[in-house]
C-alpha cells in the first residue's frame, strides 16, 4: 500500500488518552494548521532547497528533525506524502510550470496529496501494475484500479504510476513502459471509495479510473520514466520515518506508567518484566540500525540490508508493543471505544487491531524477508 509510516504518528492531544484514541483522520485540520505554522519559519520541509521554501538540510539534519518532532509528539504533517516524497520528485523531475503550480500548494497545505502505486494485481510486485494510460492527442485516457491508497478521499491531487506501454509485461520488461503522472482527482471518470478497516476508520481507499481524461501536461518526467520517479519517492520515505523509534519508546513508557496506576500487579510478573526489557532493547537496536543505514548513505554506500531489516523490525515492534500494552493493562484494555470499563477510551484496543497493518504497509513482511534472504544472506533458491 501507499501508507507512509510517518502518517501514523499521533499528536500530543491524541495521546492524552493513549495512542490512537482519536484516530488518524480526525486530526487532519490540526495537522494542516501545524504544517502552515512550520512553513512560516521554513520548518515544514527542511529537506527541500532554499529556493522552494526549504533549508537545504543534510540527511543527518533530517534525521535529527524527525526524531525531535517525534520526541515532542507534534501533531504530524498534513501533507506527509507531499513533503517527503512527492514534492522532492516534482522539484527533481518537474517542468518549471509544474513546480510553480504544485510545489507551493504542497508546502502550504493548500490541498491534500496522496500517492497511488498499489493495485489489486500489483501490491508487493509494484512493477506488475496494469492501470493503462492511452495517449489521445494532448490527453491520456486512464482505465484501471488502484487500491490501499491512503487518504485519497481527502486529496485533491496525487502522484500515480500508470502503464503507457501495453506490451511491456507480456514481453518480459515490466519495469519499462511505466509513467508517473500528477492527477487532479476531481476530473470525471475517477471514482474514489474509502475502505473501512478493522478499527472502523476509513484511511485507505480504492480508486477506479473509467475513461478518465487527463492532460499530457500532467506527466512527471518523460513517458516511460515512472520507475525511476517511483524509486526516488520510496527512498525519501525511509528518511522521513526516522522518528518512529522515538515514538515507540514514548508508547512503551506510557503503557508502563499507566500500568503502575491501574494494574500494578502486572509489573511484578517476571514474564511481563522480561517483555518490557526486551521491547526497550529492541527499540534501542532499531534506532542504532537506522543510524547505521544513515552512516552508509553519508559514505555514498548502498543502505542494504539495513532498510528491509528496519522495516521488519518496525512491523515486529509495533505489534509486540500493542500486545504488551493489552497484557500489562489487563482485560479492560481490550474493550473498544464506547464499551463499559474502557481504558483510555478504548485507545489501546484500537492500537492493538490497527497495528496489524504494519505487516503490509510500506512493504510486506514476506517480501522484505525474501529480499533479505536473496540479497543479504544469499540463500539458495529452491
Amino acid at each position: 500500500g501507499e501508507d507512509d509510516p510517518a502518517e501514523t504518528e499521533l499528536s500530543e492531544d491524541e495521546n492524552q488518552a493513549g495512542p490512537g484514541s482519536a484516530g488518524i483522520m480526525g486530526a487532519m485540520e490540526k495537522r494542516r494548521a501545524w504544517q502552515r505554522l512550520l512553513n512560516t519559519g521554513r520548518w515544514a520541509a527542511i529537506n527541500w532547497p532554499e529556493e522552494w521554501g526549504g533549508r537545504d538540510a543534510t540527511i543527518t539534519q533530517n534525521v535529527i528533525y524527525s526524531e525531535t518532532m517525534a520526541r515532542y509528539r507534534t501533531p504530524g504533517i498534513y501533507n506527509a506524502n507531499g513533503l517527503w516524497q512527492i514534492g522532492p520528485m516534482i522539484i527533481r523531475w518537474g517542468t518549471d510550470e509544474q513546480k510553480r503550480q504544485w510545489v507551493p500548494n504542497i508546502l502550504n497545505a493548500e490541498d491534500h496529496w496522496c500517492q497511488g502505486f498499489s493495485e489489486p494485481e500489483a501490491g508487493s510486485d509494484l512493477a506488475n501494475l496494469r492501470t493503462m494510460a492511452v495517449r489521445d492527442g494532448e490527453e491520456y485516457v486512464l482505465n484501471g484500479t488502484k487500491i490501499w491508497t491512503s487518504s485519497a478521499h481527502l486529496a485533491r491531487w496525487g502522484l500515480f504510476l500508470v502503464r503507457t506501454d501495453p506490451n511491456s509485461i507480456a514481453e518480459g520488461r515490466k519495469h519499462d513502459g511505466i509513467t508517473a503522472m500528477i492527477l487532479d482527482l476531481e476530473v470525471p471518470g475517477i471514482d474514489i471509495r474509502p475502505i473501512r478497516d478493522i478499527t472502523g476508520e476509513e484511511m485507505f481507499c480504492e480508486i477506479f479510473f473509467d475513461d478518465a481524461r487527463v492532460p499530457s501536461s500532467c506527466l512527471l518526467g518523460a513517458e516511460g520514466e515512472g520507475w525511476a520517479v517511483a524509486m526516488g519517492t520510496l527512498g525519501s520515505e525511509r528518511v522521513g520515518t526516522a522518528g518512529l523509534a522515538v515514538g515507540m519508546r514514548h508508547d512503551l513508557d506510557a503503557m508502563v506508567s499507566l500500568a503502575r496506576s491501574i494494574n500494578p500487579e502486572a509489573l511484578t510478573d517476571p514474564e511481563l518484566r522480561q517483555r518490557i526489557a526486551r521491547a526497550h532493547t529492541d527499540i534501542e537496536y532499531t534506532k542504532l540500525l537506522n543510524y547505521r543505514a544513515l552512516s552508509k548513505i553519508l559514505r555514498n554506500e548502498k543502505n542494504w540490508p539495513e532498510v528491509p531489516i528496519a522495516k521488519l523490525q518496525w512491523s515486529h515492534l509495533a505489534q509486540s508493543l500493542a500486545e504488551l500494552a493489552c497484557d500489562l493493562l489487563g482485560p479492560e484494555a481490550m474493550v473498544a471505544k464506547g464499551g463499559m470499563g474502557t481504558v483510555d477510551g478504548g485507545s489501546w484496543n484500537r492500537l492493538y487491531v490497527f497495528q496489524r497493518y504494519t505487516s503490509i504497509g510500506a512493504g510486506t513482511t514476506e517480501v522484505q524477508k525474501n529480499i533479505i534472504a536473496d540479497k543479504a544472506i544469499k540463500l539458495p533458491r529452491k
